[in-house]
């Protein structure tokens, strides 16, 4: 299939592109700009910024799917106080991401798969209420609902994503790894209350693969991997680094995960398990999580 990614220069999105081209399909990713270099230089590329740009323009004419892995989130909001971070989830999910799949089905596209988030579901109670977790819940709603016997669209709702790609920068990542060192000691060395679930960027675009060929029409699915405290978590980077320690749980925001990311509220533990339902569908690899720690750790100099 020619595949359309957008988002594709991202860490998720670059990862699913190279899964898709890795299975013998025609990628393409669409950015703001081209990757110059690493594993992501070679793909052909879509110049475009989906909040912005005018789709109906032929663009998307000679793709038979789309995955959609840009919608937006804290660290896309404009810093200039241009516009307030409740405006532009608006108009960047809310508006803009089913705009661009009614973009795609008339364009012709037969398929496609929106990368969203768990809070919606995990975290219902933030719908009306958040309005990042509002905006994501109604980008999602409005793509499903374009599916029909001709359009084919499911989501795939993840927890927190852990990966690394080469020439794609994750500085927190980065600052991380520092900080289990031992390198940042002006970061107190504890962990927060609660945890979350997490996946890794391959389980994801395994899924986001299988989800193209036989996900359910018109399903969003609640997708996830390993459920682990905070404590655990950060434990696993400690040891990793080659300073294994016992963390002590506070009952304060921790540097690394604010309380502005932790959409479900401070302290909150969010945990869930695959149905094998699910599972037949998408088939991604599981507890994955500290063998990857360990992976980013020995790369991060």
């Amino acid at each position: 299939m020619k595949v359309l990614v957008v988002g594709g220069s991202g860490l998720i999105g670059g990862t699913i592109a190279l899964e898709l081209q890795k299975r013998g399909h025609d990628v393409t990713i669409m950015s703001r700009k081209a990757a110059e270099s690493g594993p992501l230089a070679g793909f052909k590329h879509l110049e475009g910024n989906y909040i912005y740009d005018n789709i109906d323009d032929g663009r998307l004419q000679g793709f038979d799917a789309l995955v959609f892995s840009a919608a937006a989130d804290v660290r896309n909001i404009p810093q200039d106080g241009s516009i307030t971070p409740e405006a532009f989830y608006t108009q960047a999910n809310d508006i803009a991401v089913p705009r661009f799949f009614q973009a795609a089905k008339d364009a012709g596209i037969k398929k496609s798969v929106l990368i969203g988030t768990f809070y919606p579901q995990v975290a219902p109670q933030q719908i009306g209420v958040d309005a990042y977790v509002t905006s994501r819940h109604n980008a999602a709603q409005g793509a499903l609902a374009l599916a029909d016997e001709n359009f084919s669209v499911c989501a795939l709702n993840p927890p927190f994503v852990l990966g690394h790609l080469e020439s794609v920068s994750a500085p927190h990542l980065d600052a991380l790894v520092h900080y289990s060192r031992g390198h940042i000691p002006d970061i107190p060395v504890f962990a927060p209350k609660g945890g979350t679930n997490h996946i890794s960027t391959h389980s994801l675009a395994i899924a986001t693969c299988n989800a193209l060929e036989n996900g359910e029409n018109g399903k969003g699915y609640l997708i996830g991997d390993e459920n682990l405290s905070w404590k655990e978590y950060l434990e696993l980077w400690f040891a990793a680094a080659g300073n294994p320690v016992e963390l002590e749980v506070r009952d304060e925001e921790h540097p690394f995960f604010p309380n502005i990311i932790l959409f479900a509220g401070p302290g909150a533990t969010v945990s869930f398990d695959m149905s094998d339902e699910d599972m037949a569908v998408l088939d991604y690899p599981r507890n994955q999580i500290a063998d990857l720690v360990k992976e980013i750790v020995d790369l991060t100099p």
